[in-house]
């Protein structure tokens, strides 16, 4: 007898329907069991191959566990803003709703002829108030609160606000972009945008400054992953890099916690190992390196406070603001040509990017324990992101450092004994140090370990830098299109 697939999957996925088979209600006597897939484009192609590819799978576990008697919840819904929708709309002069709506119908036909086991009483579009007025809510939560750091919490941003008005910055245990100083006397005294934008300093919503790949022609930022080669992948337009003020969240406040929670949750060692690398944590020690000639302090983090000794030149990020401030005039040009060339590389591009490339600026910093002047450049191999966006280079062991001092020239000087750097640079952090002695500090003969404590205790008590943990770990960038995107609940 012949299978009529066409007539038995529409008589049963009516059925389906009619008597909401798949509808999930809260039953507390059965065990809980979530489904999630995740949310397609309403695109104007419709569903791709790599969409049922995924929530077949989804579907055949949703089945599975209804059968061993879960009560299973297993949505389904829109990811319903972006790019793609108001570039169609400036293409063809349809409002992004009418095209998105026309779309999401497209895709709920395709969805139910394949006979997902989904239910439908609890679809999401994101572009739906009923649902985007959520977000907005959870949006203002977090513009109204700061990460307290003592209590490794959220907490209330007025309570905040009466901690200033009686003691000023004084003993806050806040995360925050910037350590300030103020007193309560200060406070008190500023007006509203002065009290305002130092709250964004703490909010974990917050508008600041930081570094974007802007896309002039399409008028909004991209996405690393919307950007190729300099390039849009929508339109094939230039791409640069660029220092815009935005929303964020303060992300990065919550590094420690995500990296404890790990120790929590029942995933493989290869994927929390992954996720250890993309928070990074590191400790290490914050020093300044006096600019020759100048009031300006260039501030680096290092994970090898011992290597100091070993310092034979500094490097700064393209962005770094510290560029404007001590690069010389004869060198002005040089610099603002290297900078044009290389902003249109994403930090993704710049990380992966084998080509060493540089600028000299014209300014020498100051080494703090030899007192030695030492070259100041710009490179695009040192990112703006992390730590403050310059580092002192110490070629002889770090292997981008030793790659670029080789292709300049550059001064290379081993502190670990019996270490070649002939052909490369030494990395391992072990042996005795050679070469690391000044007038105040002497590490010649320390095993590594030894060294970098020393050396911390020894810029702590001179008060030229601080211990530190940094980690790799940015904020989130919260602004994205111009106009079909999610509203901003915050004027």
């Amino acid at each position: 007898m012949e299978y009529n697939h066409r007539d038995i999957e529409s008589r049963w996925q009516q059925y389906w329907k009619e008597n909401k088979t798949y509808k999930t209600e809260i039953d507390n006597s059965r065990p809980k069991f979530y489904v999630l897939d995740m949310f397609p484009y309403p695109s104007g192609a419709g569903l791709h191959v790599g969409h049922p590819l995924g929530y077949i799978a989804s579907d055949i576990f949703s089945r599975y566990k209804r059968l061993q008697g879960y009560n299973v919840l297993h949505p389904m819904g829109y990811d319903a803003y972006g790019l793609p929708a108001e570039q169609y709309a400036i293409q063809t002069g349809q409002h992004p709703e009418i095209t998105t709506v026309n779309n999401i119908a497209r895709y709920r036909n395709q969805l139910d002829k394949i006979g997902f086991c989904y239910d439908w009483d609890r679809e999401i579009k994101t572009c739906d108030p009923e649902y985007y007025k959520w977000t907005q809510w959870a949006f203002m939560k977090m513009f109204n609160s700061y990460y307290d750091t003592k209590l490794d919490k959220a907490m209330p941003i007025a309570d905040l606000i009466a901690h200033f008005e009686k003691e000023g910055s004084k003993g806050v245990n806040a995360a925050c972009g910037k350590e300030l100083e103020f007193t309560a006397e200060e406070w008190n005294g500023y007006n509203e945008k002065q009290k305002s934008d130092t709250l964004m300093n703490y909010r974990i919503a917050y508008l600041g400054n930081t570094m974007v790949n802007w896309c002039p022609k399409l008028g909004t930022v991209l996405a690393n992953d919307e950007v190729s080669e300099g390039l849009s992948i929508r339109g094939g337009y230039p791409v640069e890099q660029k220092l815009m003020y935005q929303w964020c969240l303060r992300v990065s406040a919550y590094a420690q916690r995500l990296l404890d929670g790990l120790e929590r949750i029942d995933w493989t060692d290869s994927l929390k190992e992954t996720q250890r690398n993309w928070i990074g944590r590191s400790e290490g020690a914050e020093m300044r390196f006096p600019i020759a000639g100048s009031d300006v302090e260039l501030e680096i983090f290092t994970t090898r406070a011992d290597t100091v000794f070993g310092v034979t030149f500094m490097v700064m990020a393209p962005e770094s603001a510290y560029v404007d401030m001590i690069t010389t005039p004869e060198q002005r040009a040089a610099v603002d040509a290297y900078i044009d060339e290389v902003k249109h590389k994403t930090e993704r591009e710049r990380m992966i990017e084998k080509n060493v490339s540089g600028v000299f600026t014209g300014a020498y910093a100051v080494n703090p324990l030899t007192g030695k002047e030492i070259p100041v450049w710009v490179s695009d191999y040192v990112l703006a992101g992390y730590g403050t966006g310059a580092i002192m280079a110490v070629p002889a062991h770090d292997s981008r450092d030793y790659a670029f001092a080789k292709h300049f020239n550059l001064l290379i000087v081993p502190l670990i004994e019996g270490c070649d750097v002939s052909e490369e640079s030494f990395d391992a952090k072990s042996g005795k140090m050679i070469n690391s002695c000044g007038a105040e500090l002497d590490l010649n003969g320390m095993e590594v370990k030894d060294a970098i404590a020393a050396t911390k205790r020894f810029i702590e008590e001179k008060g030229i830098g601080k211990v530190k943990v940094n980690y790799r770990l940015r904020d989130a960038i919260f602004s994205r299109q111009r106009y079909w995107g999610e509203p901003f609940p915050v004027y």
